[in-house]
């Protein structure tokens, strides 16, 4: 059972391949939990393809969540994701939902009942497109509530009380955030600590992650290593035991090579302990 703040990483943050090679590089780094990624070829894939989720338990991880991303989501730029990611785009919506079947029946072998994904970016009310996004998630929400896994939505391509709004419009319990503080900044999406507060209740995961908000309209903020940033890690811990959260405390890292990602999170690992000692 994994304990309340228990520290862990995501596994794609090490960048790596294998089953063993993240056991060694868990062993490296002193903690168990983590987040992993579902293994989807274009997403963080596995050596051991379907053999995957087996390995995986056998290691001996506490594995406290899955991560699912989509064929053809597109980073480069804040507008570009906005264009590609999620269910934002009627085209792929119907081929996602199938990924997403794929997924949930790969959390269930994972021996988890959380998915994680980035929805898209969210219409606002009045858009014409928001009842149909609406009910793309409530789809979503079907297929995952009939594998017994709560969705977790992540944080940042939306300000949090629209995410706030969104939920409460869904009234989906099996609907719930997956907590980015530092994609509230990369996006400019407001401040993080009150979103926090805002989305409280409906916290199921969390990331641990520092940035800075862009410095030119329309381009990404900078990420920077744990503690680093503007997210004032403290505070945030400190807000999410006040709004109940009590699950574990997971870094994500995605700026640098392998090396340089194990350091920084060997580096998030002390900034969190330090943190939690008080």
């Amino acid at each position: 059972m994994i304990q309340p703040y228990a520290i862990g990483v995501c596994s794609w943050s090490l960048q790596v391949k294998s089953v063993p090679e993240l056991r060694a590089f868990l062993d490296q780094l002193g903690v168990n939990v983590i987040q992993i990624a579902c293994g989807d070829p274009h997403h963080a894939s596995w050596n051991e393809g379907d053999d995957m989720p087996a390995a995986a338990l056998a290691a001996g991880f506490d594995i406290h969540a899955a991560m699912i991303g989509f064929p053809g989501e597109d980073y480069t730029t804040p507008q570009t994701i906005k264009e590609t990611g999620g269910f934002g785009n009627p085209a792929t919506r119907a081929a996602r939902l199938e990924t997403l079947k794929w997924a949930l029946a790969r959390t269930k072998e994972l021996g988890v009942d959380r998915l994680m994904m980035h929805g898209g970016f969210i219409p606002e009310p009045g858009d014409e497109g928001r009842t149909a996004f609406l009910d793309t998630l409530g789809e979503a929400s079907a297929l995952a509530r009939a594998h017994g896994v709560t969705l977790g939505l992540e944080t940042g391509q939306e300000t949090a009380d629209l995410l706030r709004r969104t939920l409460d419009d869904l009234q989906c319990d099996n609907v719930k955030v997956n907590f980015d503080p530092a994609n509230m900044l990369l996006y400019d999406m407001g401040d993080p600590i009150r979103a926090i507060e805002i989305l409280g209740p409906d916290i199921a995961t969390v990331h641990c992650k520092d940035a800075f908000r862009p410095t030119t309209p329309g381009t990404w903020g900078q990420e920077v290593p744990l503690g680093q940033g503007a997210v004032n890690m403290p505070l945030f811990i400190e807000t999410l035991k006040k709004v109940g959260y009590t699950g574990p405390l997971v870094i994500e890292r995605e700026v640098g090579n392998q090396q340089e990602r194990l350091a920084d999170c060997a580096h998030g690992i002390t900034v969190l302990r330090d943190i939690l000692k008080g």
